[in-house]
């Protein structure tokens, strides 16, 4: 069992900073992949508006992460999400759910 008084305080900040840039980088495949979707099979009036909205909600979503990892950069132990970024992000991660649907479909 490690010691508390050993551990490094640095690691945890670290470690989300990599997740939130993970996330971003499955962000802008998912809405890569909605594009070429949309330019293979065309699609009409519906599947432009999916990619509209893949687009706002991917450069939504690149904002708060970027805002995030930049917070996290800054102190070793940093404050929570406030609830309405987070709420803010799971719009953002719904919207590419159902619009990568809507383009499937």
């Amino acid at each position: 069992m490690a010691d508390a008084a050993g551990r490094d305080p640095g690691l945890q900040p670290e470690r989300t900073r990599l997740a939130w840039r993970r996330t971003t980088l499955s962000c802008a495949v998912t809405a890569v992949l909605a594009g070429r979707q949309v330019a293979l099979r065309g699609g009409g009036l519906l599947a432009a508006v999916a990619l509209a909205l893949v687009t706002l909600a991917f450069l939504l979503f690149l904002r708060l992460a970027h805002r995030r990892i930049q917070l996290l950069d800054g102190s070793p132990s940093p404050s929570t999400m406030p609830p309405r970024s987070a709420a803010a992000v799971a719009a953002c991660t719904m919207s590419l759910a159902l619009c990568g649907a809507v383009l499937l479909w």
